[in-house]
């Protein structure tokens, strides 16, 4: 049976849209099982806080279980090939933090590249990093530190969740910027790192706000220095860096992405969700409590944030001459 023209085209048009529909039906019932939010470092750094406050508000708002999975090492290179290698469906999240584009020129011979292969879902927080020190530590301030540094070469040490972390890097381009000498030593994740430096077993870290902000506030670790042009609402007494060490700057940041090839319209629900979420005022208190203001776009923008982060950072990572292990 020949069919007449309208008719034809008509069946022709809704079997080109079903596709579409599908896609739309689905992402409306998206998710209908557990999500997994793949955090590339150990719990109790400030990646695995923010991997689990956004978690925990994603599961209260959505009434789905949105669970953080741990997978530290490499820098978060392997949190972030599985999230490359998994499926696109929406239940596998990666929790994106800076070393995403310091990784980028860090490492030579990636399975993956970040900005192709991870596809920008939203933005989080940002938060400065905080230099800290024990509080038996012998200075005070900024400049007191450097000159004790420079009077003890090669004597001090610093210490990061791992190798291009952004502490790592943030205390890298303190070092570029100082002339000092200090001994830089890897951990598996920022709290150990935070443990040995309560232990006086190195001297400064050059922490995530949310990781160390409870220590200062408590007395445990004394904060000399904010790594932002300004200074945090969290901690008005402490000083910028920039304020000795003009030009410097550094800050932390958090957000999510999914494998690329995720539907377009599950990631504009991730992200639709997670700025209502960024919008409600219990929530922005609870990061600052953390020392965090919230980074709420869409994700063009969080994509043009990591791109601009990637071209920085390159620059700080070929001038120290930083390799990872």
């Amino acid at each position: 049976m020949i069919l007449p023209r309208r008719e034809f085209l008509g069946l022709a048009a809704v079997a080109a849209a079903q596709p579409a529909l599908a896609r739309i039906a689905w992402a409306q019932t998206y998710p209908n099982r557990p999500v997994r939010i793949i955090v590339g470092f150990a719990p109790g750094g400030g990646t695995d806080i923010l991997a689990r406050l956004i978690g925990q508000a994603l599961s209260e708002r959505i009434g789905q279980s949105f669970i953080v999975e741990n997978r530290p090492g490499a820098s978060t290179n392997i949190a972030t090939e599985a999230v490359v290698r998994a499926p696109t469906d929406g239940y596998n999240l990666l929790l994106v933090d800076g070393s995403a584009a310091i990784n980028a020129t860090l490492y030579d011979n990636l399975n993956f590249r970040f900005i192709r292969d991870i596809a920008p879902v939203a933005g989080i927080a940002q938060v400065p990093n905080v230099m800290v020190v024990h509080p038996s530590f012998p200075t005070k301030t900024v400049p007191e530190f450097i000159a004790y540094a420079k009077a003890n070469p090669g004597r001090l040490n610093t210490a990061s969740g791992g190798k291009g972390d952004p502490p790592h890097v943030s205390g890298e381009l303190f070092k570029m910027m100082t002339g000092v000498d200090i001994v830089y030593i890897p951990y598996r994740g920022l709290a150990p790192a935070l443990a040995d430096l309560i232990g006086e077993r190195v001297q400064v870290i050059f922490s995530t706000m949310p990781s160390a902000i409870e220590y200062v506030r408590a007395g445990t670790l004394r904060a000399l220095a904010v790594t932002t042009t300004t200074r945090s609402a969290q901690l008005p007494d402490v000083p910028t860096l920039a304020e000795f060490l003009p030009g410097y700057e550094a800050s932390q940041w958090y957000g999510i992405g999914a494998p690329k090839n995720t539907p377009l319209e599950i990631i504009e629900k991730l992200n639709s969700e997670i700025n209502a979420i960024l919008g409600d005022s219990k929530f922005r208190t609870r990061l600052a409590d953390l020392g965090a203001t919230a980074l709420a776009g869409p994700p063009a923008d969080f994509a043009r944030h990591i791109a601009q982060e990637t071209e920085k950072w390159a620059k700080v990572v070929r001038f120290s001459g930083a390799k990872p292990d």
